[in-house]
């Protein structure tokens, strides 16, 4: 199972994402013990500007291991929000 995240990663990195989500869905539908798929879901929906639920899957990724990569990337996503300031465009 683990050839078939290789090639979700390449799906994504060659902006295919709609597809690597629906692999990626199925993938963890079948094995969702790791923790993996919900990292390479939540960069496949941030790449789509669906931040929620990147940040969703990422903090699954991290529940279930705490050294998952995406405690890197919820990290990266939550400093930007918090830098991010809508009143600043309201003066």
């Amino acid at each position: 199972m683990k050839g078939k995240l290789i090639i979700i990663k390449e799906l994504i990195r060659e902006g295919q994402l709609e597809t690597a989500i629906k692999q990626l869905s199925q993938y963890i539908q079948a094995d969702s013990t790791d923790d993996e798929p919900y990292y390479l879901l939540g960069n496949a929906y941030r790449k789509q500007g669906n931040w929620q639920l990147a940040l969703n899957n990422y903090l699954e990724a991290i529940e279930r291991n705490p050294e998952s990569p995406a405690v890197q990337a919820h990290q990266m996503m939550m400093d930007i929000l918090n830098f991010y300031n809508k009143d600043m465009y309201n003066q």
